[in-house]
């Protein structure tokens, strides 16, 4: 009897390489964003939470706007072809994904961070606090 893993065949190599290699052209995950800010990012990491929740503990390095303020003149402050890679609270939040949306709907170039301050916390990485 097959279990509930094994009912479902898995993809042929070829499809499921397509769809593995397609996940990072929207996230990066918080291992690399934290190497890619120590090595002075080429992208724009936005937290999309509120402010008070920003002011609490955010990534270093991170631009709070929220993604109900994601508005084309918001933008006009970054050239076009900026890369902005936004997070929120975790994988229970879909922040990060309003936000990315919102963006790509301004043609913005467009990604997640994954895991949000959840994972960026799991990999033991520090917060900042205060203010944007």
């Amino acid at each position: 009897m097959p279990t509930a893993v094994t009912a479902i065949p898995a993809a042929p190599s070829a499809l499921a390489e397509a769809h593995f290699a397609a996940e990072f052209t929207f996230e990066a995950d918080c291992w690399d964003t934290h190497d890619a800010l120590a090595q002075g990012a080429d992208f724009v990491l936005l937290d999309v939470r509120s402010p008070a929740l920003f002011a609490r503990g955010h990534v270093p390095g991170a631009i709070n706007l929220p993604h109900g303020k994601m508005v084309e003149s918001k933008m006009a402050h970054w050239p076009a072809d900026t890369l902005f890679v936004t997070y929120c609270a975790g994988p229970h939040c879909n922040g990060a994904a309003r936000g990315a949306l919102r963006l790509a709907r301004l043609g913005r170039p467009v990604k997640i961070m994954a895991g949000g301050i959840t994972g960026w916390l799991d990999e033991g990485f520090a917060l900042a606090t205060g203010e944007a």
